[in-house]
């Protein structure tokens, strides 16, 4: 298996070797640009392409298995009426959006929706918060992956200034009680997922970002002060897991910093909380707890960081 340094990083490492040698690639006539490259790459240079396209195919082929489980999985709920709300919630450049396209990449388009919200329009701010999420909860046999939730009124809103401290305790007050109605049905999945990454990494895919004309875009305003205000974060996340993890709708953290053990474990955590009929028994479903830590794990762990150091750590 590759390692961790080495996942990820396929098409960079190729993109470093061809630049390195010299080389440019133009869109005029790709197989004479192959040939091209190719007659200008030494042994070494080969070797390691052949190296970082290797570990691109295993990352891939060590996620179908389970990709193939969701679609069972999908299958099962449509089958049944059953529906799922499956939420990615998170710091910035946690790895929530590349998670969410492999867990949908082979499932049926007609049975899910991503739902990615903007920023709320003037009708909107005058109605419930909650209202705007609700409005694209799923239809019997549908399933909806939230790329960010109501719970942005937990975490960057308060932290941003973009909502009253009266409207963040009125939502933190009430949360668990609105949960508590959208499973009431018992034929509804609620999942709560929080990616954590940690603050040097974060750091280094801002970078990134900020580097490639391809990912510019995914910088935000958020994301050109999140790592001025980790402290704030850090502290909204110990406020969210300590008052809205629940038995009934728990949060679980995924820890993030290597991505594809963070996507490969999520689909573990997910089919392990959906029950559903023609389960692929020989799979390992086991989430790894290293990766995957319940919510109120999660605080408790918090909680003797801060009384060791003085501050939360996370």
């Amino acid at each position: 298996m590759a390692s961790s340094q080495s996942r990820g990083k396929s098409l960079t490492s190729i993109r470093k070797v061809v630049e390195n040698r010299g080389l440019e690639v133009d869109s005029r006539d790709g197989k004479k640009q192959l040939e091209l490259l190719l007659q200008g790459l030494s042994k070494k240079d080969r070797d390691k392409i052949v190296a970082s396209a290797l570990s691109k195919f295993v990352d891939a082929e060590e996620l179908k298995p389970y990709q193939a489980e969701l679609i069972r999985m999908q299958a099962h709920l449509e089958t049944t009426g059953r529906k799922a709300i499956i939420l990615f919630d998170g710091r910035d450049a946690s790895g929530k959006g590349g998670t969410i396209r492999r867990v949908t990449r082979y499932m049926n388009e007609k049975h899910h929706r991503v739902i990615a919200l903007g920023k709320p329009t003037a009708n909107q701010l005058t109605e419930l918060h909650m209202k705007r999420y609700i409005e694209h909860f799923p239809h019997a046999g549908k399933i909806v992956l939230f790329d960010r939730s109501w719970y942005n009124r937990a975490m960057v809103e308060p932290v941003m200034g973009f909502c009253t401290k009266k409207q963040y305790r009125h939502f933190m007050a009430k949360v668990n009680e609105y949960e508590d109605s959208f499973i009431a049905d018992g034929q509804t999945s609620l999942i709560k997922l929080y990616f954590s990454v940690s603050k040097k990494e974060q750091q280094r895919r801002f970078d990134r970002r900020r580097d490639d004309p391809l990912r510019q875009w995914k910088l935000s305003e958020v994301d050109l002060q999140a790592q001025e205000l980790w402290e704030e974060f850090t502290e909204a996340k110990y406020r969210l897991l300590k008052h809205t993890h629940t038995a009934h709708n728990p949060w679980w953290v995924i820890r993030s910093d290597d991505k594809q053990r963070a996507r490969l474990e999520t689909m573990k955590l997910i089919l392990s909380l959906v029950k559903y009929r023609g389960r692929k028994r020989k799979l390992n479903f086991q989430p790894d707890p290293k990766i995957v830590i319940p919510g109120d794990e999660e605080c408790k762990r918090m909680e003797r960081a801060k009384r060791r150091h003085g501050a939360f750590i996370s």
